[in-house]
């Protein structure tokens, strides 16, 4: 069974900078896509950053310049750097993989089960 988990929660002032971390584990072939999902609060998940298996990286705007996405395919993890948080960057942070069970099957999304990020002003 494949499970994503990711550690790195926090609460951090204006400013600071933070962490989070999300390790594959199971039984899996590859791993194409990772990525970092955020949730605020009565709002939708939207994508703050994903990155290719080569390295290719893409962020939403209103990170850019701020937080960066990396990925240790030895350890099958992905990372997100943040820095200069603001109030604003408070929400759950759920982590994605596409990944393929056998060399066979079609790439199937999987979420981590969400880390708390707050940023106080």
């Amino acid at each position: 069974q494949v499970q994503l988990v990711e550690s790195g929660r926090g609460l951090v002032q204006a400013g600071g900078s933070l962490r989070l971390s999300c390790a594959a584990s199971g039984s899996f072939f590859s791993i194409s896509t990772m990525g970092w999902y955020r949730q605020g609060p009565g709002k939708q998940r939207d994508m703050v950053a994903i990155i290719t298996r080569g390295g290719d990286t893409n962020y939403a705007d209103s990170v850019k310049g701020r937080f960066t996405i990396s990925r240790d395919n030895a350890k099958n993890t992905v990372y997100l750097q943040m820095n200069s948080l603001k109030p604003e960057d408070t929400a759950d942070y759920y982590c994605n993989a596409n990944l393929k069970q056998t060399l066979g099957t079609p790439s199937r999304s999987y979420w981590g089960q969400g880390t708390q990020v707050t940023v106080s002003s």
